[in-house]
């Protein structure tokens, strides 16, 4: 009897430690207080440009706080350079739920809503803070609710920069200059538009794209921020560069709403806290890197940089205020308004 009474207990000793076991060992998952196990969520972000541009900086920036915020219950992964997925793929990925976070460039949304066109308009934002002011109040925020209704739902306004014109022939000081030039442009018809108003070509290429089409003369130029000519080395490509700030380029982070709504309120605070850190200092590093990069593209000597006169500025402005008329319905006055008044 006391035999099997002492193996009955060395039984239940044995059972209770591959309990304890096993409860240690659960593969990715979280204790909280109460001894409730959390699954590690795991997330990935990706995106088109260099890790040390400001996007680049500021997902990794996310990922840090998030991750410490969160104390490992969050782990995001970051995709830079198109390494997952480019251009052409990361929204239906992000759509199909594969993707949990993208920065496209803002002209990108145009087919979800023709009113993200507004940062295309030309000579329309007067300065930075204009820009950072249109995108944290009512219009810019109703933009970003506009894409819930698709199954997106938007984060945040990350900034680069206002673009200038570059190209492989001559310098750019006239409208005419640009008669019988073929440029690259991302998707969306205003930037189309342009082009054809300076009397000039464009064709739609994806950004990894850029570099092979102006190092093999598929496009003699195109129109970028002073920190995307810099990373991407379009120096080595381009002789010209004529400081325009004819328009914005910018990006808008995107989350998928199955994603999302899946998250507790608490989880969402915490996504929604890391981001809004996120964007503080992608901004911040935006306005300082393209300082930089100017710097930088200015001291390499392999460019003429082209600083237009008052006069010649007002001929590019003249040459482009048609497309207020073409598209000031279709992307809504309201928001043109709002922009011009920020």
């Amino acid at each position: 009897m006391k035999k099997r009474f002492l193996s009955l207990a060395l039984c239940l000793l044995l059972a209770s430690a591959v309990a304890l076991v096993a409860v240690g060992c659960g593969g990715g998952s979280e204790t909280s207080g109460e001894g409730e196990k959390q699954e590690k969520i795991v997330v990935k972000f990706t995106h088109v440009v260099a890790e040390s541009t400001p996007k680049g900086q500021a997902a990794l920036k996310f990922k840090e706080v998030l991750e410490e915020s969160s104390a490992g219950l969050f782990e995001v992964q970051v995709y830079p350079s198109s390494s997952l997925y480019g251009d052409k793929e990361e929204q239906e990925q992000l759509l199909a739920n594969n993707v949990q976070f993208i920065a496209p460039s803002v002209t990108k949304l145009v087919t979800f809503n023709p009113s993200f066109q507004i940062v295309d308009m030309p000579f329309l934002f007067k300065d930075k803070p204009a820009a950072y002011s249109f995108f944290d109040g009512e219009a810019g925020q109703e933009l970003l609710r506009s894409l819930e209704p698709h199954g997106i739902l938007g984060m945040a306004w990350w900034a680069n920069g206002f673009k200038h014109f570059s190209n492989s022939k001559h310098p750019l000081t006239t409208p005419e200059d640009f008669k019988g030039l073929k440029f690259r442009t991302q998707s969306g018809g205003v930037l189309d538009e342009q082009f054809k108003a300076l009397g000039a070509g464009s064709q739609t290429l994806a950004f990894a794209e850029v570099y092979q089409a102006l190092s093999n003369g598929t496009v003699d130029g195109q129109e970028n921020t002073w920190n995307n000519m810099d990373t991407q080395k379009y120096v080595e490509v381009q002789d010209y560069i004529t400081v325009s700030n004819h328009g914005r380029l910018d990006y808008v982070v995107l989350t998928n709403t199955t994603f999302w709504n899946s998250l507790t309120a608490e989880q969402q605070e915490m996504v929604s806290a890391a981001m809004t850190e996120a964007t503080a200092y992608e901004r911040q590093l935006a306005d300082e890197l393209d300082q930089s990069s100017y710097e930088n593209i200015k001291n390499s000597g392999k460019v003429e940089i082209y600083e237009l006169t008052d006069e010649e500025w007002a001929k590019f402005v003249e040459a482009l205020d048609p497309l207020y008329a073409k598209y000031g319905a279709e992307i809504g006055e309201k928001y043109i308004e709002a922009a011009r008044n920020s």
